[in-house]
């Protein structure tokens, strides 16, 4: 990234549906400077990534300004009344029309009355058009200045041609239902949005933070890191951090979607938004403000549908050549008729942008609808990939199994007590984020021993952990990091490690200055509803299940049997990512499961990464495209049925829409439609797609 290279967040008032967001994009991409844009249409706003050096946060606001857009709530509120009650009027005028037309066409039909819609004056409905018409006439105007055609350019082409021959009842039709199907639209959007208004309306305000022993009362924006902070019942918790003091009952169902609240006592883990409902506790502050899972949550969910699928870039591409084609098709069949109202029943009833807005819902609803139920999906894209997922790949500690290994044996072999090496072992993994690293300190604590600050530390993912206390250098890991650095381990050392393993536990290697001082083993246990999960995941057609595990042969064969899948054992970072490969090469579309550090290079590599956890690895989260905000194997079989039901919704949109196009057309050529039942028929595909994606909304 360019050192000039600047990323700008900046709100979209009145941005209500997804053309008005490519509007904007459009707008933007045209200033001198912007390498990327991403438009968040459910949070209302735009992130911009620019040149400092070529364009200036004025330059983007007011190319958003340009574009009928507003970057200040208070000004586009103000300016939204007075356009509200123009459209007011305008609605009700295009609404007298449409009961106008319906009474008239129930009349004759019955023989009641005739002719009942030519003795409307032509200055009612054209009146009508200009009013209830303005601001989609207004957006085509600005969008043709940029050289971009909108599914509402094709749409006032035929108000425009149904006037011209003086059909202004048609074109007042074409406006009414298009004005309908945009306002089915922002309805659509408005109830998308409120998982992340729900979300929003859940961070805590103020917090309570004890300095010098007294509590003050500061906004929550304000506690830093490793401060404390006092929670009540009934407050929400300013902080992800660590329980110091008491205990309580914390629901934690707003965030992870886990209904029972969990209990916490100190030394547990909690995050920031979730609520106290019973009990007090002190928490020292370790995630504040943005870096908290709570914040992460929201920007994923509001990042997640800047991500265009494939499918959807194909749609926005459509209109372009669409366009052309409908004024083709228009042309020859008014040289093929010679009637001038068949050609423009074929602008009317081609008008639908049904093509157009068939995917952006889908994804919209989809990404909301998953966040309600603790799964956060990064986009379109991911959607696409997870409905052709055919194998899956997982990784072992912390996903396969709980995570929270315990420390079974330890075994000096150099005549030290053993309380002193468990004492020397977790002060050289303190500060490691594996779970096992974090076992062997956990143990030492459980036990009251010292658990000290290493003199220098140095993680190895894959490996181990090398560590400097009182002088000495300490490598504890597995034999290849024992290995590298040269340590002997005996027959006798080897012995007992076998048969440790042979019990399916893992263990560790531990040297002091290059000689082998001990063996620690650690036991975890496997999830409980990993088994059904696997189930489920054969039941929707994944047909490889595969375990990537850095641990060794017996203790992967330990996990991997009772659950009949295969394994692949002693497998460093890169050689998880070879294994993933493999699978890829057979034809496979990969869904790799993991939560540490070590699975970030295959959750990347995969064509689906999924995170357990999100309070768990940040950098397995980042590299992941779905994270799951509780540890529930149920909700990995989950990811892949919301990725087919999308597909599914999109695939139905589209071939309704080109289905109905098709006929439409077919019968505006042949005059079996005409242009007033054209308008009527226009926008029928349009709230069909809508109410189709909406029924997301709805999904248990």
């Amino acid at each position: 990234m360019s050192a000039h290279l600047e990323e700008l967040s900046l709100p979209v008032v009145g941005m209500c549906c997804a053309e008005e967001a490519e509007q904007v994009e459009t707008a933007l991409r045209a200033v001198p400077g912007v390498s990327e844009v991403k438009t968040l249409l459910a949070a209302e706003r735009v992130s911009v990534r620019f040149d400092r050096d070529q364009a200036t946060a004025e330059a983007l606001a007011h190319a958003i300004e340009a574009a009928g857009f507003h970057t200040a709530r208070a000004h586009g509120e103000v300016e939204a009344v007075g356009r509200d009650v123009a459209q007011l009027i305008g609605w009700a005028s295009l609404a007298m029309i449409a009961v106008v037309v319906g009474l008239a066409a129930l009349g004759e039909r019955l023989g009641l009355v005739e002719d009942l819609v030519a003795r409307l004056p032509w200055w009612v409905p054209a009146l009508a058009i200009v009013l209830g018409g303005f601001p989609v006439f207004r957006g085509v105007a600005r969008a043709a200045l940029r050289r971009q055609v909108t599914s509402h350019t094709l749409m006032t082409i035929g108000v425009i041609a149904s006037a011209a021959i003086g059909e202004w009842t048609t074109a007042a039709l074409i406006v009414f239902f298009m004005r309908f199907a945009d306002w089915v639209e922002e309805r659509t959007t408005e109830r998308a949005r409120d998982a992340i208004r729900l979300l929003t309306r859940l961070a805590p305000q103020t917090a309570r933070v004890i300095r010098g022993g007294v509590e003050h009362e500061v906004p929550a924006a304000e506690v830093a890191t490793g401060e404390v902070v006092a929670v009540r019942p009934g407050e929400r918790i300013p902080a992800d951090g660590e329980v110091l003091t008491g205990s309580a009952a914390v629901d934690q169902s707003s965030l992870t979607g886990e209904s029972v609240p969990v209990d916490v006592a100190p030394g547990s883990r909690v995050l920031a938004s979730t609520l106290v409902q019973g009990g007090y506790v002190e928490v020292r502050a370790l995630r504040t403000g943005a870096d908290t899972t709570f914040a992460k949550v929201v920007r994923l969910v509001e990042e997640a549908e800047s991500q265009k699928a494939p499918v959807q870039r194909f749609a926005d591409r459509f209109t372009a050549f669409y366009l052309p084609l409908v004024l083709g098709i228009a042309f020859v069949t008014y040289l093929i008729s010679g009637r001038v109202l068949n050609a423009v029943a074929v602008l009317v009833v081609a008008c639908s942008c049904a093509i157009v807005i068939a995917t952006p819902l889908v994804v919209l609803a989809s990404v909301g609808t998953a966040a309600r139920r603790g799964l956060l999906v990064k986009g379109g894209i991911v959607l696409e990939q997870l409905a052709r997922v055919d194998a899956v790949c997982l990784d072992k500690t912390g996903t396969l199994t709980f995570g929270h290994p315990e420390v079974t044996s330890i075994i000096p072999l150099d005549g030290q007590l053993e309380s002193a090496l468990l004492s020397s072992l977790a002060t050289a993994e303190v500060r490691s984020e594996h779970p096992l690293g974090r076992a062997v300190a956990d143990a030492a604590r459980r036990r009251g021993l010292p658990v000290g600050a290493p003199d220098d530390f140095r993680a190895l993912p894959g490996r181990g952990v090398v560590a400097r206390l009182d002088g000495a250098e300490w490598a504890v890991g597995t034999r290849a990091l024992l290995g590298e650095r040269g340590v002997v381990v005996s027959g006798s050392a080897e012995e007992r490690a076998h048969a440790l393993e042979g019990r399916g536990e893992t263990v560790f290697f531990a040297a002091r200055d290059a000689a082998l001082v001990g063996l620690v083993a650690l036991a975890d246990r496997v999830r409980p509803d990993v088994a059904g999960a696997l189930g489920r995941l054969r039941h929707l057609g994944v047909r490889e299940v595969l375990l990537l595990t850095g641990d060794n042969e017996r203790v992967a064969a330990a996990a991997a049997a009772p659950l009949g899948i295969a394994y692949r054992a002693g497998l460093l970072p890169d050689a998880k990512i070879a294994a993933v490969r493999e699978v890829q090469a057979r034809g496979r579309v990969v869904l790799m499961v993991g939560d540490g550090v070590n699975d970030a290079p295959a959750l990347a590599q995969a064509d689906v990464g999924v995170a357990m956890g999100a309070a768990g690895s940040q950098v397995a989260i980042e590299a992941a495209d779905v994270a799951l905000l509780r540890d529930d194997w149920s909700l990995v079989p989950d990811t892949i049925r919301v990725g087919r039901g999308a597909a599914a919704k999109i695939r139905q949109n589209l071939a309704f829409a080109a289905i109905y196009n098709v006929v439409g057309i077919a019968l505006a050529a042949t005059g079996t439609l005409p242009p007033i039942w054209a308008a009527a028929a226009q926008s029928l595909p349009d709230v069909a797609i809508l109410l189709n994606s909406a029924r997301l909304l709805r999904s248990k």
